[in-house]
């Protein structure tokens, strides 16, 4: 599998980030290429939630939680991935605390391309460009929604 990992250290608590990441049915609220989403199953987020992300382009794929951790991250397999290169797809979000006011982001994917050889040189080249544009893009738009929420915050109180 290809790996691929972008990090950005957040001004705000852990918490707070949490509180955005915890609404796994709405990133489309901060991630610039989700155009909308649509829930797969009901409940409390958890392992085996999923959502349909539908994109601006008129392709979308499903994502299924593998792995949930409270305050801490998540790990989520990509099905229905036909209209991209991909055999098979995993996206990953952690959160570690810096301190109490900041919060350093980690999100990867590790992926598998299709047709064989020429797959895996075309999943170094241009999908690890691609993959370091969106997933720079999803971490911009994660900070961005949660310092508006928390400056919301300071301003209600």
């Amino acid at each position: 599998m290809i790996h691929h990992q972008r990090t950005l250290l957040i001004d705000a608590s852990p918490e707070a980030v949490w509180a955005v990441l915890d609404r796994f049915m709405h990133i489309d609220e901060f991630a610039p290429l989700v155009k909308s989403v649509d829930a797969l199953t009901s409940g409390a987020n958890q392992v085996g939630s999923k959502r349909r992300c539908h994109f601006d382009d008129g392709n979308s794929l499903v994502e299924e939680v593998t792995q949930w951790q409270p305050n801490r991250g998540y790990r989520v397999r990509l099905l229905d991935t036909d209209p991209m290169p991909l055999k098979e797809a995993y996206a990953e979000l952690r959160i570690r605390p810096q301190g109490s006011r900041q919060t350093l982001v980690e999100w990867s994917m590790d992926y598998r391309v299709k047709y064989g050889p020429m797959g895996w040189l075309l999943g170094q080249t241009m999908m690890k460009m691609m993959m370091g544009k969106v997933l720079d893009g999803n971490l911009k738009g994660l900070a961005d929604k949660v310092q508006a929420g928390e400056t919301a915050s300071v301003s209600a109180a």
